[in-house]
């Protein structure tokens, strides 16, 4: 097509980008200003532990995310997670509750109050809700009450977003769920009667499968970058800046002109867009710039003989309301193959998020010392001695949709149209999930495609 493409940031969402635009025949560069590929996914190896610095796990929700793993083929190899990652497990009081998944189950747990219990056989009969911007929290009290809210829903959402579920607006930050009211009415009924409808084989990938990749999720960018190739992607790009000229996008690092390109894509995050498009209105900007972010400390642990509870489960998830330190804990070997050494234990704990922000401004002793104190009562650890001890801060971990998405979409939309050939993808639209991030890369890939036709 002899059109030159770039793409600004070598994250899951712009390599996929890369790679679906060079099968169409596009001239691809990326640009990234780190010294590797991947952004925040980074699988490590050390002391007989694979361990994440970055997500640890995927959900295939999207059908886009299976098709590119299959496309990829033997250069990265898919890992379901094992049957124990279906239990999940919410902390309460001072224990650990399964998440009922069934009627009895839902009928027999403590976590939620019996008032709750019964009133949820209303739940299908409820009126749907009017309020297009009604937060989660309202939603849930308004069709299940407020001990799913606190138990179930809370932990959840700390689990995805690190959030606050009185801040979080349905319809952006948990779409499907969204739909499903507006759709039937109903989540049980609604789940129901979607559950039957027939799905084609492409829906039928969505398998909402826990994943990750034998290795580490790290094998997935190499196959991606290398499937787009080494010279086509530069790294070590700091300081970049984009320039508009006679319709075409110039990429500068400081006063060094990079390439001339007719299409250019960023996926960079909201707080970095005013440094690279300094040509952009600053009024689109700020309405981008008010999409708040989690902070979050994630403390990698590894035992190589464990001596705590049997953690046969997902992972164990700390409703705020229970006023702990961690925001919860992922048992990575229970469910996930060689994470550990046989009898070990990996696992992943977090802090901080939305409503803690400043656990992750403490220092390395302090975090070490607080994760030690509630690992050890969580999980009857009567000794601490870890033979692996990592701790990563994010100060831009998640994206949080508020009340200003409305506003940031329009202004996103706004300067797309503006600027014919830019499009503005990542994290600050379309979802957070790394199945989200791949099905937004193929689609940025079929806009340029489909305009260039």
């Amino acid at each position: 097509m002899n059109q030159k493409v770039a793409v600004i940031g070598a994250g899951l969402t712009g390599l996929t980008t890369a790679y679906y635009l060079q099968k169409k025949g596009f001239d691809v560069t990326v640009f990234e200003q780190a010294d590797r590929v991947g952004g925040v996914i980074e699988s490590v190896v050390e002391k007989d532990f694979i361990y994440e610095n970055g997500p640890s796990t995927g959900v295939l929700g999207q059908p886009e995310a299976a098709a590119l793993i299959e496309e990829l083929g033997d250069a990265c190899q898919l890992e379901i997670a094992d049957e124990d990652a279906k239990f999940r497990w919410i902390w309460k009081g001072d224990r650990w509750h399964a998440l009922p998944s069934g009627l009895m189950g839902g009928i027999q747990t403590p976590l939620f109050s019996w008032y709750d219990k019964f009133r949820i056989l209303g739940e299908p009969f409820r009126k749907k809700g009017t309020n297009p911007d009604e937060t989660l929290a309202a939603l849930v009290r308004r069709r299940m009450g407020e001990s799913f809210l606190k138990y179930a829903i809370d932990p959840f959402i700390l689990g995805i977003y690190s959030g606050d579920p009185e801040k979080l607006v349905v319809r952006y930050a948990l779409p499907k769920l969204y739909q499903l009211e507006q759709k039937y009415g109903s989540f049980i009924g609604g789940a129901i009667k979607k559950a039957r409808e027939p799905k084609s084989d492409w829906d039928k990938k969505a398998t909402r499968e826990v994943f990750s990749m034998q290795g580490g999720l790290t094998s997935l960018i190499k196959a991606l970058a290398n499937a787009i190739g080494a010279e086509q992607v530069r790294l070590n790009q700091k300081g970049l800046s984009v320039e508009q000229e006679n319709d075409q996008y110039v990429v500068r690092k400081e006063d060094e002109t990079l390439g001339t390109f007719d299409r250019l894509v960023s996926t960079v995050g909201g707080h970095a867009l005013r440094k690279l498009f300094p040509f952009f209105p600053s009024a689109e900007l700020e309405k981008i710039e008010a999409m708040p972010y989690a902070r979050v400390a994630q403390v990698s642990v590894g035992f190589k003989k464990w001596e705590g509870i049997p953690i046969k489960a997902f992972g164990g998830l700390v409703p705020f309301y229970e006023n702990r330190d961690v925001l919860g804990v992922l048992f990575l070997s229970s469910f996930l193959k060689g994470r550990a050494p046989e009898g070990g234990a990996l696992l992943s704990t977090f802090l901080g998020g939305v409503r803690k922000p400043e656990m992750v401004d403490l220092d390395d002793d302090s975090i070490k010392a607080l994760v030690e104190k509630e690992l050890k009562s969580m999980l009857g650890l009567t000794k601490w001695q870890p033979d692996l001890l990592v701790i990563n801060r994010y100060q831009h971990a998640i994206p949080q949709y508020g009340l200003e998405s409305a506003d940031r979409l329009a202004a996103i939309a706004k300067l797309e149209s503006q600027y014919p050939g830019l499009l503005l993808g990542g994290n600050i639209r379309d979802g957070i999930g790394m199945a989200d991030r791949m099905k937004q890369g193929r689609q940025l890939a079929e806009i340029i495609g489909d305009s260039s036709n």
